[in-house]
């Protein structure tokens, strides 16, 4: 990520490393708003809505519903030794993916250029439209978010509230006084709770297997050293993550890899520094293939994985995901081996707060 800093062909991303290595920039201290590990939700201070992440995956939106799994963003800090602020990504509690700028024009009645949920394991030239650089705004409650690729982050839909979508959009940053109050975001954090939240009941209503589109779930099961105790992929229909839960523990007894009641399952997505966030809510709309961490509750690898950054998922997100074919694969009988589940424990996870409404992702406290 360091070496993405420093490579600055454009003018813009010129402007913006400058802002990230300015004295100035820091006198400011607009990281104070975010926290690495915390969940935070983006409001527009201009039209009173929230930046949510669109069940289709892809698509970045904005909705009056505050109390969402799709409005919370995980903090990513980084800041190299050279820069006197940090940068951050913002990482989807709902789907995984993170907030990044495209090159490709924003839709029609947007301005700018389109902003979209983006795996983390995209080619390095995506990578760079991750990097966000958080600013105050002048009264010192806002900040607006500039991209590493150039412009800031807006929201749409001041007379046409039907252009809903969020963009980036290109500003002079040695003008910042200046900005489009659309590009002012006041962020809301989200507190620690201590109770897990339930899965989501599938609906009534589904389509018959033969008929409800597939997707391919691609996972590696973990051991409390980070050691894959199992890895494998299956096919799976519908967005119930209550059904992919019993579907999955379901797999792992009929493979003779080992019987656990699905409730004891965590399904995790891995996130680009190293650490995992339980899959808590229904799988997105796109039939990409899914890429899940799975740990059971009680184990030591539960706990491990909760308590502290681990880097050995990281070295699994690039390399076990990256050379593990789910075309090639799926459909193939493992070989593997049943493994003996440890006994449960005292666990001490905190997860977030928010409405009786939804219940929003979690994550323990640092």
């Amino acid at each position: 990520l360091r070496s993405l800093l420093l490579f600055s062909p454009s003018p813009e991303r010129q402007e913006t490393k400058n802002l990230l290595f300015s004295a100035a920039v820091e006198r400011t201290r607009p990281m104070e708003q975010f926290h690495h590990g915390h969940h935070v939700r983006l409001r527009s201070s201009e039209l009173g809505t929230y930046l949510h992440a669109d069940e289709d995956g892809h698509g970045v939106s904005l909705h009056h519903r505050r109390a969402s799994m799709k409005a919370a963003w995980a903090v990513h800090v980084y800041q190299p030794p050279e820069a006197f602020v940090p940068y951050l990504l913002l990482h989807s509690a709902a789907y995984g993916r993170y907030l990044a700028a495209t090159d490709e024009p924003a839709p029609q009645g947007h301005h700018g250029r389109r902003v979209e949920q983006r795996n983390y394991d995209h080619p390095e030239v995506d990578a760079q439209g991750m990097i966000w650089l958080a600013v105050l705004t002048a009264s010192g409650d806002k900040v607006f978010l500039r991209n590493f690729n150039g412009g800031c982050l807006r929201a749409n839909g001041r007379y046409r509230p039907w252009n809903n979508g969020a963009s980036v959009d290109d500003v002079d940053v040695n003008d910042i006084g200046n900005l489009s109050t659309m590009m002012h975001w006041v962020v809301e954090d989200i507190p620690a709770r201590e109770i897990m939240p339930l899965l989501p009941r599938p609906a009534w209503l589904t389509l018959p297997a033969v008929i409800s589109p597939s997707r391919v779930i691609v996972y590696v099961w973990l051991d409390a050293d980070g050691t894959v105790l199992s890895e494998g992929s299956f096919s799976f229909s519908g967005r119930s993550v209550f059904r992919l839960r019993s579907e999955l523990a379901r797999w792992l007894a009929d493979n003779g890899i080992a019987i656990v009641d699905a409730p004891d399952l965590v399904m995790c997505l891995p996130t680009r520094d190293g650490r995992i966030f339980p899959l808590v809510v229904d799988l997105p709309r796109s039939l990409q293939p899914l890429h899940i961490i799975v740990v059971i509750v009680g184990t030591p690898a539960y706990c491990n994985c909760f308590e502290q950054r681990v880097d050995k998922i990281q070295v699994l997100s690039h390399s076990i995901f990256h050379c593990f074919e789910p075309t090639r694969c799926c459909g193939m009988r493992m070989s593997m081996h049943r493994r003996e589940i440890p006994e449960s424990g005292h666990l001490e996870v905190s997860f977030m707060s928010t409405s009786s409404e939804v219940l929003p992702p979690w994550t323990p406290r640092h």
